[in-house]
Order: structure tokens, then sequence, then C-alpha cells
């Protein structure tokens, strides 16, 4: 065990307090240090409380002394998505037009990290509504790259992916929906699962809604799917309990052998996919075909008018939640987003039933094409991180999600997908490989990414704070 405190994993920490040889207080205040330094250029937090961090770590390690820790987690240091509620806590959903109201209850994920006990380290930001990749928020102060603080996290689990490149803790929890825990994870360096609709329950849900580990390691997002995966009536749509070997996800590389990849290039539809991340993802189909796994392309799936009729009902949507709003509250809400869902106005009824209809034939395109094959690989994004000012790679609320064409079809499939860094471009920024496995094989995906986590070529050192 090497390196900085904050700089372990979650798995070493937990065996480092089973054998007594580092206490959750001092790792804790090694993250808090850290975050200290990087907090002024990534604005990642929001309710950062060190008091309430190093309680929860002396509770901690009272309870490894005793040898009765909590669960899994005990004394890991933790951060929660903003939109994710915590008991007590207020939720502005990344925007300045929510009124602040304490939350009554921890949501799901929330309660089960408390329950393992990790420590609480932050909150952390996101866009308005959750409706941008990017940092940007009327409410929050604006989200930066740690690997290049002019680029964007991504978002919307913007605050969680800058955090977790950077060090604030091994783990952190985020929300997608089309993108927002993958996106950020491809654009920051980091791992992360989007796991099967309803393995993961969450408060409230809804269609393509899920709650995932953000970490730097596969094994430690493992670690989490041991908590994170538990019954809670509040889902409506969580899965039923299942007895999952989690920890077996530690294949050798030989375990893609004998595998039938699929290997999407384009999405077909949005963005074209930049020479720098074709090169990268074509290298990465190389690995697996060299450790003996089949690897065929594919032809795109998705079409542009699948991709338009999710946004235009995302549109009404957050029309019909706009006009909800005091006209002070509205005024708060960032104008692109404002933009965006006015956009709606002029959408006729059966224009509305159309868009809704697409996503259920994205579903259905995304189910056919998958089915021939054990796993399917392709870029995260099919563009490298935009400015951190820019609201999407786009710039344009009229074409907000060009970008999201190789993520958006999982979540309406219900299929797991994870995002693992797989080379970088000619000025250092990560490249996210994203592997989506067949609806329920949640672990599946976990063993075929650590597996890749083992023959991808060697990473580079996380990124660390400007010096002052």
């Amino acid at each position: 065990m090497t390196g900085a405190l904050y700089d372990l994993s979650a798995q070493e920490l937990v065996a480092a307090y089973r054998e007594g040889k580092l206490s959750p207080v001092e790792v804790t205040r090694s993250v808090l240090d850290h975050v200290e330094r990087w907090e002024p250029h990534l604005r990642a937090t929001w309710l950062l409380r060190p008091d309430a961090a190093l309680e929860q770590a002396r509770a901690s390690e009272a309870r490894w002394r005793r040898g009765e820790p909590a669960g899994p987690l005990d004394g890991v240091p933790t951060t929660i998505k903003e939109n994710i509620a915590t008991r007590g806590d207020p939720m502005p959903s990344g925007t300045a037009a929510v009124d602040l109201r304490p939350a009554a209850a921890d949501a799901p994920p929330a309660a089960r990290l408390k329950e393992a006990g990790a420590v609480i380290v932050s909150k952390t930001t996101m866009p308005d509504y959750g409706m941008l990749s990017s940092g940007l928020s009327s409410f929050h102060t604006l989200a930066r790259n740690p690997w290049d603080l002019a680029k964007t996290p991504g978002g919307s689990s913007a605050g969680a992916g800058a955090a977790a490149a950077a060090g604030y803790g091994p783990l952190h929890i985020g929300t997608d929906i089309g993108g927002s825990l993958r996106l950020p994870a491809g654009w920051c360096g980091i791992f992360t699962l989007k796991p099967s609709l309803g393995r993961i329950p969450i408060d409230p849900p809804y269609m393509g809604r899920a709650a995932g580990p953000m970490t730097r390691t596969v094994g430690d997002a493992a670690l989490m799917m041991q908590v994170l995966a538990q019954p809670d009536a509040r889902d409506s749509m969580s899965l039923p309990a299942q007895d999952i070997a989690w920890s077996s996800f530690d294949v050798a590389a030989d375990h893609l052998r004998g595998l039938r990849i699929g290997l999407l290039l384009d999405a077909g539809c949005g963005l074209a996919v930049e020479p720098e991340i074709r090169a990268a993802v074509e290298q990465a189909a190389r690995l697996f075909e060299r450790a003996g796994a089949i690897v065929e392309p594919m032809q795109p799936f998705m079409s542009q008018a699948m991709l338009d009729g999710m946004d235009h009902l995302w549109r009404m949507r957050s029309r019909v939640d706009m006009n909800a709003l005091r006209p002070e509250q509205r005024a708060k809400v960032l104008p692109y987003i404002r933009e965006w869902a006015d956009s709606a106005e002029r959408f006729s009824g059966e224009h509305v039933f159309r868009a809704f209809s697409q996503f259920h034939t994205t579903r259905v395109a995304t189910v056919a094409a998958c089915a021939a094959y054990d796993y399917v690989i392709s870029p995260t994004a099919p563009n490298p991180p935009a400015a951190a000012e820019a609201p999407s790679p786009t710039n344009d609320p009229l074409r907000p999600l060009e970008h999201i064409g190789f993520t958006v079809p999982y979540n309406m499939s219900e299929q797991p997908a994870s995002s693992i860094n797989c080379g970088y471009t000619a000025s250092g920024l990560p490249i996210g490989l994203q592997i989506a496995g067949q609806r329920f094989d949640d672990l599946g995906v976990l063993k075929v990414s650590r597996a890749f986590e083992l023959i991808r070529e060697t990473q580079r050192p996380w990124p660390q704070p400007p010096r002052s």
C-alpha cells in the first residue's frame, strides 16, 4: 500500500482498517486536506462539511476497534450527487429556481451508504435539473475538469466525475437518464456502471433513470454495488432482491476468450465520432481480440428521429415544469434551458405522442441489435469534453443531445453499461470506452470491464491540484 491516503482505493482502505494499519479519521483528514487544495479550482462540492465527516470517521474508527464494522464501506470517504436526497438537507437540483426545503428522508442510495458506514464527505454539484452534460448551473459555481480546468467534467453528474478523478476519496455516486454517469466518467477518465433499471433502487423512479457508482477502479464500483443493490420499497421499478456475487468481478484477462463482442463506431445519429476517439476505441477492440474475444463490426441501430423524439418529449416535460414555476423562479433558470423548454410551445399533441413513441422504438431497436452479442463496445461519447462554460458540446439549445447517441439507448432498453478509460487525446484528455451488456447482466459488465482494465495500456497519473 503506497501513495497518499486520499489516493487509496476503497478496497485498500477496508483491508487496512481491518488490519488496524489505518484509521478512518486519518484517511478522512487526508481527503479533506486534498479537497481543500483542489476545490478553489474544481468547484465539485456542495454541503462540504468537514466537522460532520470527521465525526462520522470517529464513529467508524470506534466500530473498527471493537471489531464491529457497520458494513463493507465502513469508514470509506464518499460523496453523493446533490439530487440524491439526504435527510435534513435541501435539494436544489442544480437550479436557483427551486425553493430550498430540507429533505424528509434519505433516498435509497444515500440510506444504503450510511447504513454501510460510509463517511459522507460532501454532496456533489450538477447543472440545472440535470439537463446538461456540463457543470454549468444557476445555483452552483461552475464545475471544471481536473485534467484541464478549461474543460467541462461532463454531466449531469459533473461534480461526482470531477471529484473521483481529483481524488476526493474513492467512492462517489451519481445518476443517469441519458448518459449522466457515463459522459462525465468518460471525460474525467474514471469508471462507472449505469446498472440495469431497478438494480439500484432510487426515489423518485422514472423511465430510464438509474443511480450508479463512480470510482477510479472497477473493484471499488463492485464494492459499492454490494451495498447499493439492495431492495427498497420506495422504488416501484426496483428489481427483486437477488444474491449476486459482486466480489466475483475480479477475473483474469482470459475471461474475454470466446466472448462475442459487437463494435459500434457509428451511433447513427448526432455528432460524428472524432478521429482520435475512433482510433482509441479501435485500439481497445484490438486488445479484446488479442485476449481471445471475437469482435465484429456493428451497423448503427439508432436514428436521428429516435434521438429527436426523446429530445422533444423531454422539452415538453421541462416546459410543463417551467410553467409551474413562479415568474421570479422561472427567471433564475439558465437561459439555455429556458430556450430549450420554450421551443416545445409549438408542438401539437400528435407531435408529442409521436415523440414519446420514440422511447419504445429506441428500446426495441437496442435490444434487437445487441441480441447477437455478449457485449457491445463503443465510444462513450463521440467528442472530447467541451469548454467548461459551454452548456452542451453543440452550445445550441435546439441541438442539445447530439453527443448522447451512444449512451441513451441503454437507458431506454434498461441494459447495464459501463464507461472505462481507453486512451487519451493528443492534448491529454481521457477517452471513454462504453461496455454494454444484456439486461440484468450487471456483474458480467463488471467482469468484462475488469478484464479490459487489466489489458489496457498504461494509465497516466491522476491530475494534481495547481500549485498556488
